[in-house]
C-alpha cells in the first residue's frame, strides 16, 4: 500500500495498513548528512558504515596477570619444567620486545602485548616463588596439569579486525557505540541531519501550564508529552504553542510550520466534532491520506502531507493517552525511518495475563500495563486499572502497553499476550 494516490481517506484502516502507508511515505528518501565530533554523536543515526582502521585489540595480549611462556615446538601439552626463569616483564603500554628463550618466561600484566615467541599465559594465582638461579628470579607452576596451550591470550583483531565494518549505517549511537568508535581512534562520524518537527496544540479550551485555568479550560499536557517523546529520539522540536479554533488560522499555521520543519504534528481537532478544524485546513493546504484507524485509544488520527514540499503531517487525537499511544505506534517509526534507522522494530515481549483483560473484536486495543518477572523468569502483566484515554496517570503507572490483536474479544487470566515495553524508562 502506498500514499501516492492518497485515496485512503474515508476507509477505516487496520493498524498494519496505516503503518505500512505511513512508512511508504519515506520510501526512497535519503536524509541529509552532517559530520559531527565524537562527543556530539550520542543518539544520532549513522549515515555511513564505519570501517575499522586498526585491529582491536591492536596486539595479541594477555587476558590475565601472570607469566607469558611458549610451548616447546611440536608438543601440545608437554611436561612443564620444574621452574621457569623470569627474563623480563611486559606491561600494558610497555611491551617486552626480545625473544624469550626455552624454559624462560616473562612477567606480564593484563592487556600487555605477548612477547615474541610466547603463546600462553599462566595466571598469577598458579605461581609460587622458587630459589633464584644465576641471579634471576624463578617461579613454579602449581597444578600444572590444568595449563592448556594458548590459554588466557587475546588475539590481535579478535574483537574488530582491521578493514571490518565496525558499525553499520542506520545504527542509532548509544554510549557503547561511542566507546567503540573511540577505541578505533575515530573522533568524528557522518550522521543523519537532525530532523526538525513542529508541534502545536489546538482548541479554545487548551491553556498553557502556568496560566490561570478558565472554568471550561484544560491545561495543555499533549505538547509537553510530545516534546519529551521527540527529544528522546534526537529531534529538534519547534514548539509553536497553542492555536485557537479558527479555520483560516489553522491554514496559516500549517503553511508556516511546513516552511520551517521536516514534519508537522498537532493534537486535537481531528474527529467529527463541529469545532474540528484540522481536516478542512489540511484539505486547503495539503492532502489527507487517512484519518481513521481500527484501534483504541487513538481511532481519529489524520496523516497527510503539506505544501509543495510534501512535508509529512500527523493530526493526533486530543486525549493525552491517545496522543502518546499513537505517537509510539505511528510517529516514532516514521521519525526513525526519516533519520535513516531503517532496520528498527519495536520491542515486543510475550507475557501471561495476571487478570482477565477486556477488549473488543475488530480493533486493536492498547492497554496500559505493568509487567514483571516471577522467580522462574516468567513474565506476567496486569493492567493499570481504568483505561480511559484521558487518564494520563495510567501512563505514569505503566511500564508497557498491552497489545490485544483485533480478532480477540478479550484475554483470560493465564493466557499469553503481547506487550510493548516503554524503552524510554529505566
Amino acid at each position: 500500500m502506498s500514499l501516492s494516490c492518497f485515496d485512503l481517506g474515508e476507509r477505516m484502516l487496520s493498524v498494519e495498513e496505516a503503518l505500512e502507508a505511513i512508512l511508504g511515505f519515506s520510501v526512497g528518501s535519503s536524509p541529509a548528512q552532517e559530520t559531527l565530533p565524537l562527543a556530539s554523536l550520542l543518539g544520532r543515526v549513522l549515515s555511513e558504515d564505519v570501517t575499522s582502521p586498526i585491529n582491536v585489540p591492536q596486539n595479541t595480549n594477555a587476558a590475565m596477570d601472570g607469566i607469558a611462556v611458549a610451548w616447546p615446538a611440536g608438543q601440545q601439552e608437554p611436561a612443564l619444567p620444574e621452574a621457569w626463569t623470569l627474563v623480563g616483564e611486559s606491561l600494558a603500554g610497555h611491551g617486552y620486545r626480545n625473544a624469550v628463550p626455552e624454559h624462560a618466561a616473562v612477567s606480564i600484566t593484563t592487556g600487555a602485548p605477548m612477547p615474541p615467541g610466547t603463546d600462553t599465559v599462566i595466571m598469577s594465582e598458579q605461581l609460587e616463588g622458587a630459589p633464584p638461579e644465576a641471579g634471576r628470579e624463578r617461579v613454579v607452576v602449581t597444578r600444572p596439569e590444568t595449563v592448556k596451550t594458548g590459554q588466557h591470550v587475546r588475539q590481535a583483531g579478535e574483537d574488530v579486525p582491521r578493514g571490518a565494518i565496525a558499525l553499520s549505517a542506520g545504527t542509532r549511537l548509544a554510549a557503547e557505540h561511542l566507546g567503540l568508535l573511540a577505541s578505533l581512534g575515530i573522533d568524528r562520524a557522518s550522521v543523519s541531519r537532525q530532523l526538525k518537527v513542529a508541534i502545536f496544540s489546538t482548541g479554545d479550551e487548551v491553556t498553557a501550564p502556568g496560566e490561570p485555568l478558565p472554568a471550561d479550560g484544560i491545561f495543555d499536557a499533549n505538547r509537553f508529552s510530545l516534546h519529551g517523546l521527540l527529544s528522546a529520539l534526537g529531534v529538534e522540536v519547534i514548539d509553536l504553542g497553542i492555536l485557537a479554533d479558527s479555520a483560516q488560522g489553522m491554514v496559516k499555521a500549517l503553511e508556516e510550520a511546513a516552511a520551517v520543519a521536516d514534519m508537522v504534528m498537532t493534537s486535537g481537532g481531528v474527529s467529527v466534532g463541529q469545532a474540528d478544524w484540522i481536516k478542512p485546513a489540511l484539505a486547503e493546504t495539503g492532502e489527507l491520506g487517512f484519518w481513521r484507524i481500527a484501534m483504541r485509544p487513538g481511532r481519529p488520527l489524520a496523516f497527510g502531507r503539506l505544501g509543495a514540499e510534501r512535508v509529512p503531517f500527523f493530526g493526533l487525537p486530543g486525549n493525552p493517552v491517545a496522543v502518546m499511544v499513537t505517537f509510539l505506534q505511528f510517529v516514532q517509526p516514521l521519525v526513525r525511518h526519516l533519520q535513516g534507522e531503517h532496520a528498527w522494530q519495536p520491542l515486543r515481549l510475550t507475557a501471561r495475563a495476571e487478570e482477565s483483560l477486556k477488549s473488543r473484536s475488530g480493533r486493536v486495543d492498547f492497554l496500559r500495563g505493568v509487567y514483571h518477572a516471577d522467580e522462574s523468569g516468567q513474565l506476567w502483566v496486569r493492567s493499570t486499572g481504568r483505561q480511559g484515554s484521558g487518564i494520563l496517570s495510567s501512563m505514569v503507572a505503566a511500564n508497557c502497553l498491552i497489545e490485544i490483536a483485533a480478532p480477540c474479544a478479550g484475554i483470560d487470566a493465564g493466557e499469553t499476550v503481547t506487550l510493548q515495553p516503554f524503552m524510554h524508562r529505566g
